[in-house]
């Protein structure tokens, strides 16, 4: 295979990927080695980030996948809300999310200690949305169930790897700037509860926000603002 049609073939794997696809997938689909597949690669990734291309191939979630470029979010974005709703997250979800996001793996027990609540509403929110995933058992009495991101988080996000996280402070402000451009409302989990201590007090640091939401999209997301191309 010559070096035109290796990097044409590389290009049609990455496209018709739906998630990230990794050097070793490239390899093997294409049939060479990677010491040939990374050169290659390496080329298309530079014509792709030429001023007049519309897309980009980002390396995100260990793998490498097609995206729009920034520049062009503001068409993009309106396409695909004529297609299909974004994802959608209530400021408590969007809490916890970055509670496990930070202190992962984390238990039930750990995360709602953090947050002051009973956050078992939200989690199976995260997990329905694919979100988060479980990571096993912490070996402690009892065994609870550890919780993790996920390779969809870090798609969602933008994220290559979690050392691409922002810092908390960070995180918060993108995240309340994210729920100024909101266009709708989310309604609250009803899970998510105050948590009661031993001294019968209750915690809800987030009580004023139960009725906010934020939506999460490739286009629009609080960590990194990627718009999805490809397939």
């Amino acid at each position: 295979m010559n070096p035109g049609e290796l990097k044409g073939a590389i290009e049609a794997v990455i496209y018709a990927a739906d998630e990230p696809v990794s050097l070793d997938q490239i390899a093997a689909a294409v049939g060479a080695e990677k010491i040939e597949v990374r050169p290659a690669l390496e080329e298309l990734l530079a014509g792709y980030a030429a001023d007049e291309r519309g897309m980009e191939i980002r390396k995100v979630a260990g793998g490498y996948k097609f995206y729009t470029k920034p520049q062009h979010h503001d068409a993009v974005r309106r396409f695909i809300k004529a297609l299909r709703p974004p994802l959608r997250l209530t400021m408590p979800a969007l809490e916890t999310l970055a509670v496990i996001s930070y202190k992962q793996p984390a238990t039930v027990p750990e995360i709602n200690e953090i947050r002051g609540v009973n956050c078992a509403g939200v989690l199976q929110t995260l997990l329905g949305k694919r979100l988060i995933t479980t990571a096993g058992r912490k070996q402690v009495i009892g065994r609870p169930i550890l919780y993790r991101t996920s390779k969809e988080f870090l798609m969602r996000f933008g994220l290559s790897d979690l050392d691409e996280l922002p810092s908390l402070k960070e995180f918060e402000q993108l995240a309340r700037q994210a729920l100024g451009a909101d266009e709708g409302i989310a309604p609250p989990e009803p899970e998510d509860v105050p948590s009661v201590d031993a001294g019968g007090s209750a915690h809800d640091a987030s009580a004023t926000q139960e009725n906010s939401s934020a939506e999460i999209s490739p286009l629009d997301g609080p960590m990194a603002r990627a718009a999805e191309g490809g397939s």
